[in-house]
C-alpha cells in the first residue's frame, strides 16, 4: 500500500469544518433561517479556546453550546468564531477555533458532523503541511437526534446510546 503523502484525511476534515464555518458565516450575516439551530461541541482545553475560568472549571474537557434563541455578537473568522451566550443568567464571551470543534449538529434537519482527531493531533491546530500527524485521524459524518441537556440551555444533544445507533461514514474506510 502506498503512503498517503497527500493527507486526504486532513483535507477532508478541513473541508467538513468548512461546512461549519460556512453555516456560521451565513448565520452571522442573516440570522438563523427557519427552524435551524446549532449544537457545537468543542474541547475546552484546545489551543485558542477562550472561556471564563468559571466555565473552564465546570467543563474541563469538553463543552456543548447551543446557538438558537439567546446568543449575540457572533463573529466568524477564517480559523475561529466568537459568540456571547448566557450561562445561568451570566453573559459569557467564548472564542472557539474550528480546530477545537468535535461535533456540529442541526436538529431541525437531523444533520450532524463529528470530528475525531488522533492523539498526535489532539493539542495542535490543523496543519495541512505536517507529516507527523497520527494516521488514525478520521472524520465521521453522523445523522441523529438526542435528548440530553446541553451546556448552554435546555436543548437536546446526542447521548452515547444514540451516537452508537447512528449511521457513521468513516473516511478511512475507503483507504486501501
Amino acid at each position: 500500500m502506498a503512503e498517503d503523502l497527500m493527507r486526504y484525511d486532513l483535507l477532508a476534515q478541513d473541508a467538513l469544518k468548512g461546512v461549519v464555518r460556512f453555516a456560521l458565516k451565513r448565520v452571522e450575516r442573516t440570522g438563523l433561517p427557519g427552524e435551524h439551530h446549532f449544537y457545537i461541541a468543542f474541547e475546552t482545553e484546545a489551543p485558542g479556546v477562550k472561556i471564563s475560568e468559571r466555565l473552564g472549571k465546570q467543563y474541563p474537557k469538553e463543552m456543548t453550546i447551543v446557538l438558537q434563541h439567546q446568543y449575540w455578537g457572533l463573529e466568524v473568522l477564517e480559523d475561529r468564531f466568537h459568540v456571547e451566550l448566557s450561562f445561568e443568567n451570566i453573559p459569557e464571551k467564548l472564542t472557539v477555533p474550528f480546530a477545537a470543534i468535535k461535533g456540529f449538529f442541526d436538529p431541525s434537519v437531523q444533520f450532524g458532523l463529528q470530528f475525531e482527531i488522533g492523539e498526535a493531533n489532539e493539542n495542535a491546530e490543523l496543519d495541512l503541511k505536517t507529516d507527523d500527524v497520527d494516521d488514525e485521524t478520521t472524520v465521521q459524518a453522523r445523522v441523529a437526534g438526542g435528548d440530553e441537556q446541553s451546556a448552554a440551555g435546555s436543548e437536546p444533544v446526542l447521548s452515547e446510546q444514540e451516537a452508537s445507533n447512528t449511521n457513521i461514514v468513516r473516511l478511512d474506510t475507503f483507504r486501501k
